[in-house]
């Protein structure tokens, strides 16, 4: 894979437009919802918008495998000799789409190495976009907007302002919750949350229910490409594609490297 990310960002930004296209179409109609093995819900607009992105991906890089979450059974004896491949989130936050509150994403990632090292998170129902990476720097584009920079808060604010899942709550996150001292709580849905950290919005998105790989991915790349950081519950930069399970430990995500965020909220 060549060191130089940045041939590949515009056709990216591209194709997570077109497959946003794709999801509003459906979005803008009666839905119909079908559902996965684990009884998660499936719609329409995961599987076209899956369809047109990893048709997109296989013709931008046809020598990369890519892990889509509509296709997410490919066994760890054939990822385990993946050392750069795509991970994508077709439709992250489905809830949300089926809430209809506009909160829900397309994500897509470059992993080289375990690390998300690019990512473009597109926002359909906004026609917002972000992307980023740790060599790249992060970027936003709003829809009839120039594209800007954006970083996170390096000093976090008084009351911190906690971001965390609008569908996804858990008995863990409201017990350490005080741990942090005074704070606001915002429920968001989907990779928003990230987003949220990476554009100097939030303070912290700390996380304990389930997830998986291809939720955080895209997220993570944004996020420490505008400067901060996405920690595991054992302070270590979060990691892909280690293991047969594709579900993600407790991590939590933050712009103020001067707070012990790990040992707050998991370690106390």
């Amino acid at each position: 894979m060549p060191h130089d990310l940045e041939p590949l960002i515009a056709p990216l930004l591209t194709l997570a437009r077109r497959a946003g296209a794709a999801i509003i179409e459906v979005y803008r109609q009666p839905l119909d919802v079908m559902r996965k093995a684990d009884e998660s819900p499936l719609t329409i607009a995961d599987l076209r918008s899956h369809q047109l992105i990893v048709t997109g991906l296989a013709e931008l890089t046809p020598e990369l495998p890519i892990l889509s979450e509509e296709s997410g059974d490919v066994p760890y004896a054939t990822r385990a000799s993946w050392q750069c491949y795509w991970l994508v989130d077709p439709l992250d936050g489905t809830k949300e789409f089926l809430k209809r509150n506009d909160e829900f994403t397309v994500n897509i990632a470059l992993i080289d190495n375990h690390a998300p090292v690019l990512g473009v998170v597109y926002v359909p129902a906004k026609a917002a976009i972000y992307w980023g990476g740790a060599g790249v720097g992060a970027f936003r584009q709003t829809q009839g907007h120039a594209v800007e920079s954006i970083h996170v808060r390096t000093h976090a604010s008084s009351p911190l302002r906690v971001v965390g899942s609008r569908s996804h709550g858990s008995d863990e996150l409201t017990k350490a919750l005080p741990r942090l001292g005074p704070h606001e709580f915002v429920a968001v849905g989907s990779s928003l949350k990230f987003c949220s950290i990476a554009a100097g919005q939030a303070d912290v998105y700390p996380r304990f229910g389930p997830t998986s790989e291809w939720d955080t991915a895209a997220a993570q790349a944004v996020v420490e490409g505008a400067g901060g950081a996405v920690l595991d519950q054992e302070g270590q930069p979060l990691r892909y594609n280690t293991k047969d399970s594709l579900l993600n430990p407790r991590f939590v995500a933050f712009g103020d490297a001067s707070r012990d965020w790990v040992r707050s909220l998991f370690q106390a």
